[in-house]
């Protein structure tokens, strides 16, 4: 993504994606510059069920639960913040709930797009890019020879 701003589904898919450690790291260097939250919901841990489809076309089925957890807060000018990221971590939850909700600020836009999306988005992209080179590293290519005989 080059300057524009990101949707807000792509900024919570990518705050949900980030590494938990990158972006507490991020979020705390926002400051105390960041307006205040007030809890609404949780932060609550629950489970949904994971569904797929064999080939990618097939009759879909269960395949299992996993583990998420969600938080809502609001700031005193009356947006609010949402979150459902995968795992346990309540402090990330928390985090991204707090970010959507400032992010629907103007003035906090950029900011949180330039400190915090764009890094993660880049780290994302880099580590989709090395799962991609190591998994073709391993790729094994079959072939088959016509012997000539009939």
């Amino acid at each position: 993504m080059g300057s524009e701003t990101f949707s807000r589904k792509q900024a919570l898919d990518i705050l949900a994606a980030a590494p938990a450690e990158m972006l507490a790291e991020r979020y705390a260097l926002l400051g105390s510059d960041l307006p205040a939250v007030t809890p609404v919901r949780g932060p609550e841990i629950g489970t949904v069920m994971i569904r797929g489809r064999a080939g990618g076309g097939g009759a879909a089925f269960n395949l299992g639960e996993a583990s998420v957890t969600r938080a809502t807060v609001k700031i005193a000018s009356g947006e609010v913040g949402h979150s459902i990221i995968l795992g346990r971590d309540q402090r990330k939850a928390q985090i991204v709930a707090h970010l959507d909700a400032v992010r629907q600020l103007n003035a906090w836009v950029g900011r949180i797009d330039d400190e915090i999306l764009r890094p993660a988005f880049e780290l994302i992209n880099a580590e989709k890019l090395r799962r991609a080179e190591e998994t073709e590293a391993t790729l094994v290519d079959f072939f088959t020879v016509a012997r000539g005989e009939d």
